[in-house]
């Protein structure tokens, strides 16, 4: 197993965190103008590009 740097956990942590999908009751409050997660990514053909 590798060791990370604390660098590149925090980003792995923030990516993590920015790839969650939006919770129903946000687009109902929003008319559905918030309707999906642009920054969620498709694990099989996008890849992190985390330099560090």
């Amino acid at each position: 197993m590798s060791k990370k740097s604390m660098t590149k956990k925090l980003m792995l942590g923030k990516r993590n965190k920015q790839n969650r999908r939006i919770p129903v009751l946000a687009v109902l409050r929003t008319h559905r103008r918030l309707e999906y997660n642009y920054l969620k990514r498709s694990w099989r053909r996008k890849k992190l590009r985390i330099k560090g």
